[in-house]
């Protein structure tokens, strides 16, 4: 597979927004569907972008899924500490997946991180029914830190985001 990891443009800004929104929704990870608050954030490729690296990943000028590059906290930092970068958002279309653009995504996150001056540890939320990203962060090395997993909404108790890290 001839897959290029870059920065995403302006231009695929919508792209990018359709296949995350798809890649949650179809995969049953919003608990309140279309109607969950979290699709917008999700969508909104431009303030991400703003605010933290977002990355793509491209097969023959097609987007096949993005991550969110977090290098040193900021407003779209959820758990990073100093010292600590973090992924976020990471999703691949549905007709992409098993074919490595997650983990080419993730890679490129990871060496991203190594080279942030003072960056020491990247960490990352999941869910629990993420089970093919869990796959992609152990074969690279993250370990599981329960420690850290937290509810991103108190009120509902039954949501537990788990955590991983990986020292650099």
């Amino acid at each position: 597979m001839d897959l290029l990891i870059r920065p995403v443009t302006p231009a695929e800004y919508d792209t990018l927004a359709e296949i995350t929104a798809q890649a949650y929704v179809q995969d049953g990870l919003l608990d309140f569907g279309e109607s969950d608050e979290y699709l917008g954030e999700l969508k909104d490729v431009a303030k991400r972008a703003a605010a933290a690296e977002v990355l793509v990943a491209v097969e023959k000028g097609r987007l096949l899924g993005g991550v969110t590059f977090v290098p040193s906290g900021g407003p779209m930092a959820d758990i990073a500490g100093p010292g600590e970068a973090e992924i976020r958002m990471l999703a691949v279309a549905q007709g992409a997946r098993g074919r490595g653009a997650g983990e080419a995504l993730v890679r490129a996150c990871v060496d991203r991180a190594r080279a942030t001056a003072g960056c020491v540890r990247i960490v990352l939320s999941t869910q629990r029914a993420m089970h093919s990203a869990h796959r992609i962060y152990e074969r690279l090395g993250f370990v599981r830190t329960p420690e850290r997993d937290w509810n991103p909404i108190p009120a509902l108790a039954d949501i537990t985001l788990l955590t991983y890290e990986l020292t650099l």
